[in-house]
């Protein structure tokens, strides 16, 4: 990976920093985008001491704010002359509804619409890349989610819950919508479940009885560092070139759930997201 750009969202903690840290010890500069430019600094650092030659940087940028994320691809725009791998991590479970400064609910403008506005936004850098790659975070969770259009911002009905299983069937929609739009390109894309994975903050919203599982389940759930192995692996592995439009898990392939292979759903999905951010693939 020495001389390959890499952008990892959500980066400052958790999964995105082990990833960071990963693709940084692989030889690959890594630009790094969070909220918070303490935490930012430290990953940074941390970089710095797994491989000096690495050059990484910080990108603050706050992904519900569908303006920040338009800030940031035309800065990465203007400055890069491609991008070899982009990261989609970035992700929140709330357990109430919160509204963005764009109208949109907290857990869908993070999870799926901030990943569909800067990966359209950087489709060229992207292609810029002999073999361009978008990874995105998914989970398990996606086989209990529902795309329900009719209240995509829970403003009638909203669980926490809900609202995360429906970003993370969303997730791997985009992407297999994503892998067909970009078919005939050099650019592959695909997502990672990474298992359940201990301190990352996610799950928060899970019902009473998940939360007991994840008490009993607590000394077999992996670390960031295993979690993000998979999405590494996604990013770099030479045995994927070309591989596109898969779910993979442990570093396998899987059968994601039936409602991701729903192509009417993928597509209308993808043109309701054109709509609510304005942006598409050109």
């Amino acid at each position: 990976m020495r001389g390959k750009v890499c952008l990892v969202t959500g980066a400052t903690s958790g999964l995105g920093r082990a990833t960071a840290v990963a693709l940084a010890s692989a030889g690959a500069d890594v630009l790094i985008v969070g909220r918070d430019r303490q935490r930012g600094d430290a990953v940074r650092s941390e970089l710095a001491e797994v491989d000096a030659a690495t050059r990484s940087e910080l990108l603050l940028c706050d992904l519900a704010s569908q303006r920040q994320v338009r800030e940031l691809a035309a800065t990465l725009c203007k400055r890069l002359n491609r991008l070899d791998v982009l990261v989609n991590n970035a992700g929140v479970d709330v357990g109430k509804r919160q509204q963005t400064e764009d109208g949109f609910e907290l857990t869908f403008a993070v999870n799926h619409l901030a990943a569909f506005t800067l990966t359209l936004l950087l489709a060229e850098a992207l292609k810029a890349s002999r073999e361009g790659r978008v990874v995105t975070v998914t989970s398990g969770a996606h086989n209990a989610g529902k795309i329900v259009f009719d209240d995509l911002q829970g403003e009638r009905r909203f669980s926490g819950q809900r609202a995360y299983n429906q970003s993370k069937l969303a997730n791997v929609l985009f992407t297999l919508e994503l892998a067909r739009r970009l078919e005939g390109t050099h650019v592959a894309a695909n997502c990672v479940d990474p298992g359940w994975v201990k301190g990352t903050g996610l799950g928060r919203t899970a019902s009473i009885g998940l939360k007991a599982l994840a008490l009993i389940m607590w000394p077999t759930m992996v670390s960031p560092e295993r979690g993000a192995d998979t999405i590494v692996w996604a990013a770099t592995a030479p045995e994927l070139a070309g591989q596109s439009g898969k779910l993979f898990k442990k570093r396998k392939a899987i059968e994601p759930a039936s409602g991701a292979l729903e192509v009417e759903t993928a597509r209308r999905l993808w043109e309701e997201s054109a709509r609510l951010t304005g942006v598409s693939l050109g």
